[in-house]
């Protein structure tokens, strides 16, 4: 579950799969093949019952390279069995709000560069067939993650809670990308009752000294927590956020790291050396009244008229100097009245960065900066908007992206924005009519078939037509 760590050690990144695998369908494909045990008519479902937990031998965690490193003893450990099923997506652990959290922004930095990764909650269920004749049905939540501005990780997250009000983790789905779009590894990708057993990933009304491990399977994953503060007050993104846990956490490697949970939010904060990941938003937690202040959409409209401008005539050139010094001032105002800690520094050096690029005449520079200005507006949106709404925004504003790549002639921009657009798909598509669905859809796919022949034009031109289609949803 740890999500500092980026894989980065990877030697050499395999053959990139083909892309119709993953794209279009998203995570429908995934659980469309998913084994026949995870289904509830491979062996029909019983009621559930308290359940032990199988654990790890001795032997197996001698073998993992496990056996010298000190885990809690079982007098401390909350997750030996697990509870009832009774009503699983129905998560009311404050410290583990995964039902009621339906979009989060995290942030921080990692290998040195700035990390960045969206949380959210998807509009579907699935069932799981977790030990023989008892199934849960879980929450599905994506997590993604950004390295200095590339995606690098996607995964899918499954959470149930139990009747003692304790949260289990039931498996993940994880891709892990190089800067290009290509996958490196499915390395981490676990499922209770096939790879393992499920682990607690939260104990109802956590103690100093309770332990659990959120993933129990040596050799492919394995944490351990160990609660060493309970009611703490943390800085939050809309002020003082008290009743917060703090936990040292172990891994496979055995490395430590430290871990903040914090009410409404979930995991707060995570350290490893010097790795950090840090809550810098939620929705609806941080969530206000009213419209969008008329700051934010100056902003998103001057973005806008920049991504639109040609930028070749010493005319389109000023109006672009002017729209930027615009957004600067609207950025001032908006500061002036409070913005979330860790989302102020990414919103000033957006403007600053597209200011920069405007000054040195680099119009594929301007265009992506004015891209990464507009994502920093609707980030803040979120206060505002429904998520739905936000992440629709989102999915139009990664196919500027591709648009300015393929411009740019980086087939590898267009590749790993083409994955982010197959995965942010997944988010909103729910909400749209058929028609334009299966024309997303179709775009996406013919965008995959131009990386695939390499063909940059036809990239470009279809990522023009998607723009066109979201121009209609946003």
């Amino acid at each position: 579950m740890s999500r500092t760590s980026t894989k980065t050690q990877v030697a050499a990144a395999i053959a990139i799969v083909a892309l119709a695998a993953i794209s279009t369908s998203g995570i429908g494909a995934l659980a469309g093949n998913r084994p026949a045990a995870n289904s509830a008519a491979s062996t029909g479902c019983q009621p559930t019952t308290s359940t032990p937990i199988p654990q790890p031998t001795q032997a197996e965690l001698d073998a993992a390279g496990l056996g010298d490193i000190p885990l809690a003893p079982e007098s401390m450990r909350r997750d030996l069995v697990a509870a009832p099923f009774s009503n699983p997506t129905a998560v009311t652990n404050p410290l583990f709000p995964i039902a009621e959290l339906d979009s989060a922004i995290l942030n921080g930095r990692v290998d040195g560069k700035p990390f960045y990764t969206e949380t959210t909650l998807l509009p579907f269920t699935q069932l799981i067939e977790w030990t023989p004749g008892q199934c849960v049905r879980v929450l599905v939540s994506q997590y993604m993650a950004f390295l200095d501005g590339r995606l690098t990780e996607t995964a899918i997250d499954l959470y149930a809670q139990a009747d003692d009000g304790s949260v289990w983790y039931l498996g993940e789905h994880v891709f892990d990308y190089d800067a290009a779009g290509r996958i490196v590894t499915t390395e981490g990708t676990w499922h209770a009752g096939t790879e393992g057993p499920a682990a607690m990933i939260m104990p109802s009304e956590p103690q100093i000294g309770d332990a659990n491990r959120p993933e129990n399977i040596p050799g492919n994953v394995f944490e351990e927590v160990v609660v060493t503060q309970v009611d703490q007050t943390f800085d939050g993104p809309s002020g003082p956020v008290s009743g917060g846990i703090v936990a040292t956490e172990t891994h496979q490697d055995g490395s430590l790291s430290d871990k903040w949970f914090a009410p409404g939010y979930g995991e707060f904060l995570s350290t490893d050396g010097p790795d950090i990941e840090a809550l810098a938003l939620a929705s609806p937690t941080d969530s206000l009244p009213g419209g969008v202040p008329v700051e934010l959409t100056e902003i998103s409209d001057g973005a806008d008229r920049i991504f639109s401008s040609p930028l070749e005539t010493p005319a389109q050139w000023r109006k672009a100097e002017r729209a930027s010094a615009d957004m600067a001032d609207a950025w001032d105002t908006f500061r002036s009245g409070g913005v979330p800690p860790r989302l102020v520094k990414p919103t000033r050096v957006a403007l600053e960065e597209l200011a920069a690029q405007i000054e040195a005449r680099d119009g594929s520079g301007a265009h992506q900066a004015s891209v990464d200005a507009s994502y920093a507006s609707i980030n803040l949106q979120l206060r505002y908007r429904p998520v739905i709404e936000v992440d629709t925004i989102r999915f139009e504003l990664w196919a500027r992206r591709a648009l300015v790549h393929a411009s740019a002639g980086s087939l590898g921009g267009v590749r790993s924005d083409l994955v982010t657009l197959e995965w942010i798909r997944d988010r909103f598509v729910h909400t749209v009519d058929p028609v334009t669905r299966t024309r997303v859809d179709t775009l996406v796919r013919d965008l995959g078939t131009a990386v695939i022949d390499d063909d940059l034009g036809a990239a470009a031109k279809t990522a023009r037509a998607l723009r066109e289609v979201m121009a209609g949803l946003v």
